[in-house]
């Protein structure tokens, strides 16, 4: 029977563009005629992958700055002449870093230098040479725009800072309405690649854009009574807000403030509980010869039915079924293991095969190890996956200061699942755990507030981990959770109706 270890050391719709910010430009020094960008204290803010470089005349870009989709103009002199060059403009390649046997240690995140080819060119035979390119949907800030020669030598290089963007959509409507909060042109450095969102001065949650290339979504519902309310997008690699960056040692990264109307009209609410939880998702046929046996669905919410079907195995065999799971907790200092619950069994026709149905048990989400074993021997073994799901809101309302339970399902157990964060009025209230109680959560809350509508929403977050780049993104309310490490989790909203 395998056992983990506890680990104990601490180890967008279309939008209109608001709000347009770019970064003063770092500090540049010349070299060898060459513009190279440095960050406030002397650190660079890029890195490109490794090149020779035998750096020779000048080059300029025209614009240095501007955000995704700038029309650039790059012109060098005193170039080798008549020479065949490559335009490169360096990026990064980014992703979440995950270990353990089960993907279940959190790792932080991780940047790699990648060049992209943008055009070959020539120089002229004065040794000039012009060329144009339109700036990438990409990480913001700081990229080096190369010229290569045939052997992959840079010759020169400039800098082009992205800009980045943001902007909310819509500015007004009735309460509860979503408000999508966009963002293109995030960094890869450590103050570069957080944002955090504010509204009426509370903190929300924070946003992030490692797999999608530095743009990211969120969507938070308008609360509050009828006039104007405030949504920030702020900075911060510290868990909360960093409210005096003009005095930060990167002062060039902006901060976005933006109003919204809250109107009179009937509130815009949550959609129905059974619309939010995931659908189960079939599997992939796959052909495999000899015994084996299948699942019809790769993730499942519990309680959906499950068939799993054999093929191959002993005629007229009684089949034992079991299903694996990962029992105990991180907290308490014992650890957690595999153990195994039994499926209904089944009997294989004369031809080999079999068919067993059941609904999902409940049990922390994930992945699930099914085991079919024939005549005591362990024969083959597929897997289901299990995903959160909601189950109820009870009551849905009530006077302030009376009391409603939320109910999930699913919830997991690795350090990016097993936890879902906790954001009332769009205001973070604290988090609920799923890993103790094998993946059910009830949440007992106070409802609060004037009467009438109030939002509770549900956001996955990282629990535990290693962070690099002196980060914390712990225990937070990630509102980008499509870009969420690990687990692709699902978020849920809810509305409750405070009477008087």
């Amino acid at each position: 029977m395998a056992r983990w270890v506890q680990r104990s050391t601490c180890r967008w719709g279309a939008v209109t563009v608001l709000c347009v910010a770019v970064g003063l430009l770092a500090s540049a020094c010349a070299v060898k005629g060459a513009t190279v960008a440095a960050a406030p204290g002397g650190q660079p803010t890029t890195t490109t992958t490794s090149r020779p470089m035998k750096l020779v005349g000048g080059m300029t870009v025209d614009p240095a700055k501007g955000p995704a989709g700038t029309a650039v103009k790059v012109h060098g002199h005193d170039l080798p002449a008549s020479a065949p060059l490559e335009l490169v403009w360096t990026t990064h390649e980014c992703r979440w870093v995950l270990a353990g046997d089960q993907h279940e240690e959190y790792h932080g995140r991780k940047c790699d230098a990648k060049d992209v080819e943008l055009a070959p060119l020539t120089t002229g035979a004065d040794g000039t040479v012009d060329a144009s390119f339109v700036a990438p949907d990409d990480f913001g800030f700081a990229h080096d725009v190369l010229l290569l020669d045939k052997a992959g030598v840079v010759v020169n290089k400039a800098l082009f800072d992205e800009a980045i963007q943001v902007a909310i959509a819509p500015d007004r409507g009735p309460v509860g309405t979503p408000i999508t909060v966009s963002v293109k042109g995030m960094g890869v450095d450590a103050l570069e690649n957080n944002r955090q969102i504010l509204y009426d001065n509370v903190y929300t949650g924070w946003v992030s854009a490692i797999t999608t290339r530095g743009s990211a979504t969120a969507v938070i519902p308008a609360t509050g009574r009828p006039g104007t309310h405030v949504v920030q997008v702020a900075r911060g690699a510290f868990t909360f807000p960093y409210l005096n960056p003009a005095q930060s040692p990167r002062p060039d990264i902006p901060v976005f403030s933006f109003t919204f109307t809250v109107t009179d009209g009937a509130p815009v609410l949550p959609a129905a509980l059974a619309d939010q939880s995931p659908r189960p998702t079939p599997a992939k046929a796959s052909a495999v010869d000899g015994p084996s046996i299948a699942a019809d669905v790769a993730t499942t919410p519990v309680g959906s039915q499950v068939t799993v079907t054999g093929r191959g195995l002993p005629a007229s065999a009684d089949v034992k079924l079991q299903w694996f799971r990962i029992v105990g907790n991180r907290v308490a200092g014992q650890g957690w293991e595999e153990k195994s619950i039994d499926l209904p069994a089944a009997k294989t026709t004369s031809a080999g095969t079999f068919e067993s149905s059941f609904p999902a048990p409940g049990d922390v989400g994930g992945p699930h190890r099914i085991e079919a074993t024939v005549a005591g021997a362990n024969a083959v073994d597929t897997t289901v996956s299990i995903t959160p799901s909601v189950l109820s809101i009870s009551p849905a309302s009530g006077p302030a200061g009376s009391t409603f339970t939320i109910a999930l399902n699913g919830v997991g157990w690795t350090e990016t699942a097993n936890i879902y964060t906790v954001v009332y009025d769009n205001a973070y209230v604290g988090y609920v755990c799923g890993f103790n109680s094998q993946g059910n959560v009830t949440l007992p809350m106070v409802a609060a507030g004037a009467p009438g509508w109030h939002f509770v929403d549900l956001y996955p977050a990282i629990y535990k981990g290693e962070e690099t780049g002196g980060q914390q993104s712990f225990r937070i309310p990630q509102l980008t959770f499509t870009d969420h490490p690990g687990e692709k989790l699902p978020v849920f909203h809810f509305a409750f109706q405070v009477t008087g």
